[in-house]
Formats: C-alpha cells, structure tokens, sequence
C-alpha cells in the first residue's frame, strides 16, 4: 500500500513538471513573438522617419524650382509684348505645380500628425502613471525608450524572497498601474519578470525561469482582477539573462530582481497607417 501511494506521489509530480514546461514553452514563444514585433516596429518607425525626412527635402527643393519657375515666367512677360499662349501654358504648368506640392505637404503633414499624436499620447500615460504612482519612490521607475513606456518595479514591492504571491502592497502598486492601462483601450501591457542568477529550485517549479514565468503570470492575475481586460495583458518571465548589472553583490543582485510592466500601444494599427500614407507618397512622386 505504501509502494502505491508513493509511486501516485510521484506521478503526480512529475505530471505537474511536464505542465509547467509546456507553460513555459508557450509564454517563451509569447514573449518572443512580442519582442520580435516591437523590433519590427521599431525599425518601421525609424524608416518612416528617414522617409519622412527625404520627403520634406524634396518638397523644399521643389519650392525654389517653383520660384525660379515664377521668376523666369515674369521676366517673359516683362520682356515679351504678345506671348498670351505661352503665359496660358506657364500658368497652367504652374498651377498644377502648386496643385501637386498641396498634396505632398498634404500627406508630409499627415504623416507628422501621426508621429505627433503617438509621441503626445505616450507622454500622456508617462504623466498619468507618475501621478498615479508616485515619482518619488526609488523602487519605481518611469521611462520612455524608443516610444514604448516602460515601468520597472522592484521585487522587495511585489513579492516575498522566493515567493511569487504577490504582496498586499503590491496590490497597491498595481491597483494605480491598472487604472492607467484601462484609460488607454489602445493599448496592450507586457508584464516581464526577471530574477538574478542565484539558482532557484523549490518544487513545484525547477529553476529561475519557472520562477520568473510564475512571477509574470501572478501580477498579470492581479492586474485582471482589477478589472483590466486580459486581452490587453502579456505575461513573460526571462529569468536571470537580462541584468541591469553584474550579480557579484547582494545589493546589485537586487536591483536585477524586478518586474517590468511594458504598455504598448497596437503597433499593427498605427504602422499600417503609415505605411499607406508613404505608399501614396511614393506614387505621387
């Protein structure tokens, strides 16, 4: 009987392994797949920008060819008694030079209004978050990089030494983080959860990375408690792979603990936009 019970024991833990790396293989696809889009989009953006630039080079060299256009046009008129058919063409010619620059500053214009509102709204969930949270609390920290707003938050704040139960406080925290994420319905929040390299193997998980997938997951349960939509939410764990500094102390060791809430905004929306707004300048050229 006591062979049985031991061999059920055994099982059963074992059954519990294999779902937790199955878990693990999908939010590591997950989170692969979210930080391969984010590289994608950035590297849309930056292009747009050089476009954008060249774009607006070519609309000013356009501007002095209209102005020697109409300077040359006048000194014929000045010069030349009875030229009416050639004034005719020149206006006509000129006319659809203005035309055509209309629409390029047109589409220049749009595509700045574009960047213009993605950069306001971003700065708009930074501001809403300091307020929300606090700027003066040193285990949180606010930033922007490359047009995504990143919020780090110290695990000593979410979770006990070892544990991924999120703490009372934490609760707290995310409460306030929540209630921005839910004013911004464009906008999807990535929770990503990194350890440091000291090894961690207290069953029913097997290593740092169980740990910072568990770790990911937990917030992403309290963030949808209150209230956020889980359509909106990523959870990804990367372990110890990622330091913000080298695990030789105790005290940078701690710093390398931490989760970060990434909010995004619907990245295939806004570049689709864009890209139309640069096909249609391209066939205007």
């Amino acid at each position: 009987m006591k062979k049985l019970m031991l061999l059920s024991v055994c099982s059963m833990v074992l059954l519990a392994s294999c779902v937790s790396k199955k878990e693990y293989a999908a939010l590591e696809a997950k989170q692969q797949e979210t930080q391969d889009l984010l590289n994608s989009a950035t590297v849309k953006l930056n292009k747009c920008l050089s476009d954008a630039a060249a774009a607006n080079a070519r609309v000013e060299t356009m501007k002095d060819q209209l102005a020697d256009l109409r300077k040359a046009n006048q000194d014929l008129i000045d010069t030349k008694g009875n030229l009416t058919t050639l004034t005719q063409k020149g206006a006509e010619n000129l006319e659809k030079s203005l035309e055509s620059l209309k629409e390029k500053d047109l589409k220049i214009s749009r595509l700045q209004d574009a960047l213009t509102k993605k950069d306001s709204v971003t700065l708009a969930i930074v501001t809403s978050l300091k307020k929300e949270v606090g700027i003066n609390d040193p285990d949180i920290e606010i930033n922007v990089e490359k047009g995504v707003v990143f919020i780090s938050i110290a695990d000593k704040l979410l979770f006990k030494s070892g544990s991924y139960n999120v703490t009372d406080r934490a609760k707290e925290i995310l409460g306030k983080v929540a209630k921005v994420i839910k004013s911004k319905p464009n906008f999807e929040a990535m929770v990503e959860s990194h350890t440091d390299n000291v090894p961690y193997n207290k069953p029913p998980l097997l290593d740092n990375w169980d740990l910072s997938v568990k770790r990911a997951t937990s917030v992403v349960r309290v963030l949808e408690s209150l209230d956020v939509n889980p359509q909106k939410l990523i959870a990804a764990g990367r372990s110890y792979h990622v330091p913000l500094v080298e695990n030789d102390t105790a005290e940078n060791r701690a710093k390398n603990r931490r989760t970060r809430i990434i909010v995004l905004p619907k990245i295939d929306e806004f570049y689709e936009m864009i890209e139309e707004e640069m096909k249609n300048l391209s066939a205007g050229n």
